[in-house]
């Protein structure tokens, strides 16, 4: 197949790209800078100009294709309702070019914690419930002949590069204060999964799913806050300190808030139905490594 990848120079993209063509797939990559679209040609990757903005863009690499996987995101925590809002025009843009061809269309979305599972749909009107907003704009055109599947990430998707996501930016926190923090009694789970193993269920979704799956790619499940904190703190060789949920914003900001709830989440059903399973380390495995605290 040629699939045309949005975020095709993320981590996930990246990561997702070398499957594909392990897999014997030709890769169509959508590029916004000359630097990007030059990543790409070096990878052996076709180049798409455009960006998530660019919508007529989109519509043309998704028509030139066999199949789309969508990872791009605006990882804009400032002002997250617009990172939402230009994500979902983005992703209609795409379905509507796929309508009536029943190419697979696959978008990248996030887990909803409090112990979900792949049929877990939080109420829409919630301040959260952004993605999953479009999540269900997406599944909408599975009846207009478009094969879309979801794929979930959870709040951390850890490995190098992980430069920018959550994990980084708890330790740039607790060398900034001098201490690890977790909120209140630190019982609150987080939830992580490899990048190549979240890689590799790209993949499998990809040439497997009927239209309409929810899939999870969750290595973990349920990371107790506090033991996140502890592993930090002890790689950083600094003390570890409870916060109160009322100061995690202040103290890490957007990702405060996130961890303030329980992000637990199951990928069993996925597992099942797959026949994936993740072979990478989990994150507090990868947190021993240096690559985190270079």
């Amino acid at each position: 197949m040629r699939v045309f990848v949005t975020g095709a120079t993320g981590m996930v993209g990246t990561a997702v790209i070398r499957e594909l063509h392990a897999a014997g797939h030709e890769v169509l990559g959508l590029a916004r800078s000359e630097a990007a679209a030059a990543k790409l040609t070096a990878a052996g990757v076709a180049v798409h100009r455009g960006s998530l903005t660019d919508l007529a863009g989109l519509r043309d690499g998704a028509t030139r294709a066999d199949a789309v996987i969508h990872t791009a995101f605006v990882h804009d925590f400032t002002d997250f309702e617009a990172s939402v809002a230009t994500d979902r025009a983005a992703v209609e843009a795409l379905c509507e070019a796929l309508v009536g061809s029943d190419k697979p269309l696959l978008i990248t979305s996030g887990t909803p914690g409090d112990g979900s599972d792949e049929d877990t749909v939080p109420p829409l009107d919630s301040p959260v419930a952004g993605r999953f907003v479009t999540e269900e704009l997406a599944l909408s055109y599975v009846e207009r002949g478009v094969r879309v599947a979801i794929v979930r990430l959870p709040r951390s998707v850890h490995g190098e590069p992980d430069t920018n996501g959550f994990v980084p930016i708890m330790i740039e926190a607790a060398r900034r204060s001098g201490f690890s923090a977790y909120i209140d009694d630190g019982t609150k789970n987080f939830c992580a999964v490899h990048l190549l193993d979240a890689a590799r269920l790209y993949l499998r979704v990809l040439e497997a799913a009927p239209a309409g799956v929810r899939a999870h790619a969750v290595g973990d499940g349920a990371i107790p806050g506090r033991e996140l904190a502890e592993t930090i703190g002890r790689r950083l060789d600094l003390p570890t300190k409870s916060l109160p949920a009322a100061e995690a914003a202040d103290h890490l900001g957007f990702v405060g808030l996130i961890i303030s709830t329980d992000q637990s989440t199951s990928a069993e059903a996925t597992r099942a139905r797959f026949d994936w399973e993740p072979i990478h380390p989990g994150l507090l495995a990868d947190l021993e490594q240096d690559h985190y605290f270079a």
